[in-house]
């Protein structure tokens, strides 16, 4: 009796054309998400890198700190201008909650005529200083530090902010294609394959091409929810309408994102001492007293746009994340506090916009989705590659003589 031979199947429109657009974007982008991804990679870890490396200059050692006041603003403001001759003001600082650690002053400037990253921001530094004695402990240019290029290459290719962010969105775009046609390629079509898609089945395999073509099949299934997160957050930063998006569909549908620009400074000028800093920061430490802390914009005119006609100081509640946060709203002469937006006051539009960085950076949970966001970046930088060494096999096999 003749054994019956049942004739491949052959795939399907959709299906095809899924093919045909997964390998063309794959090759014209690889390269670009294989940046994107590294670099994302790399970054994951940065706070906790560094809390290691500068944890001298993070905590100052002040002995008896619990007999003893913080000096005023203005007079650690002077002591950092006298220890640290720069050619710009200093722009801001953070103010830990914990009195073991050391306030961080930060030069910023923006230059919007720079074409690069390099010329874009003249200058950024940061400057670990002792409050109790105004001693400037290190200071850091993190302009040229590891962590902030590698993350200015992930952000925009190191190319101005303006259009650098369009030519690292446009390919992620492109890549959340890459995505969905990946998914309907990976998809079984009967029970046997169904088997060799979900695990590696690698008992009696020997041949490299087969291993390679399961890890890009099998990786990629696995990691295509998060990397699909991953990619939505990212293009949060480039394009607006993704952001409005997220807004409207957590927020129930509201377009309508809160506004409190209406909430001015109304003192006259004259009621500004450089004690109303002092004042700001007594307030913002009684009214948050377990926080992680708060910036104070030092008011100085900067090359950016430096007007602030209602004061705004970010408070951030936790240590590793900073979607828990509160917004303040002081005059900016008088020292009065005018409007309060905690947490629990955000709608959850507000708060799924607010969490979108620790989303993205893997620190919404702290050291498990770091983690994870690391391990799924590393798999999606390991996708241009394994589907390059499978598109290069087939190329080879199809110029052998028949």
């Amino acid at each position: 009796m003749k054994r019956r031979h049942h004739k491949k199947k052959k795939p399907g429109f959709f299906k095809k054309w899924s093919a045909k657009l997964h390998l063309w974007f794959g090759l014209s982008i690889g390269v670009l998400i294989f940046i994107i991804s590294i670099t994302g990679a790399l970054y994951v870890f940065k706070d906790d890198i560094e809390n290691i490396t500068r944890k001298e200059y993070i905590y100052h050692g002040e002995q008896n700190i619990q007999h003893k006041q913080p000096l005023p603003i203005s007079a650690l403001e002077a002591e950092v201008n006298r220890q640290t001759p720069e050619k710009y003001p200093v722009h801001w600082v953070n103010i830990p909650i914990d009195k073991k650690m050391s306030y961080q002053f930060f030069w910023y400037e923006h230059n919007p005529e720079g074409w690069n990253y390099f010329e874009e921001f003249p200058i950024f530094k940061v400057a670990y200083v002792n409050p109790y004695s105004g001693k400037v402990l290190k200071t850091y240019d993190e302009k040229n530090g590891f962590f902030q290029i590698v993350k200015m290459i992930h952000w925009s290719f190191l190319l101005k902010q303006d259009w650098g962010k369009y030519v690292v969105g446009i390919p992620v775009i492109i890549f959340l294609v890459m995505l969905i046609t990946g998914i309907v390629l990976w998809w079984p079509r009967n029970r046997a394959a169904r088997k060799q898609r979900f695990w590696f089945r690698w008992k009696n395999v020997k041949n490299w091409k087969r291993k390679n073509y399961d890890f890009h099949n099998i990786l990629g299934f696995y990691t295509s929810v998060l990397a699909l997160i991953f990619t939505i957050t990212g293009l949060f930063y480039a394009f607006f309408i993704v952001q409005a998006m997220i807004y409207v569909f957590f927020s129930g549908g509201n377009t309508v994102y809160p506004d409190f620009s209406h909430i001015t400074t109304k003192a006259p000028a004259e009621m500004r001492t450089p004690q109303t800093l002092d004042k700001i920061s007594d307030q913002v430490k009684a009214m948050y007293p377990d926080a992680y802390g708060f910036s104070l914009d030092l008011g100085h005119p900067h090359l950016d746009d430096h007007e602030h006609p209602n004061y705004e100081v970010y408070v951030k509640h936790l240590p590793y994340s900073y979607h828990k946060s509160s917004s303040l709203i002081f005059d900016e002469n008088s020292g009065k506090l005018l409007h309060t937006h905690d947490p629990k006051d955000k709608n959850f539009g507000e708060k799924v916009v607010a969490a979108n960085y620790d989303i993205h950076v893997g620190d919404i949970l702290g050291l498990p989705t770091k983690i994870l966001a690391f391990v799924v970046s590393l798999a999606i930088a390991s996708m241009p590659v394994t589907g390059f060494m499978i598109w290069w096999g087939r190329r080879k096999m199809s110029k052998k003589p028949a």
